[in-house]
């Protein structure tokens, strides 16, 4: 759930945001900065969220069984 949070910035500050980042994706920009020092996550919930990601895990199946494959025709 998304909150709304109002900062004050120097004008200096709000320009550069808008001119670098883009207008719309201010909010976006401070929170994945903020993130990792004001959320503490796990582990276990990193490979969770990963795991509910279905186009990630079908890419990490596809990579696994193909390096499985290659293992299997290298020369001993």
């Amino acid at each position: 759930m998304k909150k709304k949070l109002t900062l004050s910035v120097d004008r200096e500050i709000y320009d550069g945001l808008r001119s670098q980042i883009g207008a719309r994706r201010i909010s976006g920009f401070i929170e994945s900065l903020l993130r990792p020092h004001v959320v503490k996550s796990s582990l276990e919930e990193g490979y969770a969220r990963m795991s509910r990601d279905k186009d990630r895990e079908k890419e990490a199946r596809r990579w696994a069984e193909q390096t499985v494959r290659d293992i299997a025709r290298e020369k001993r």
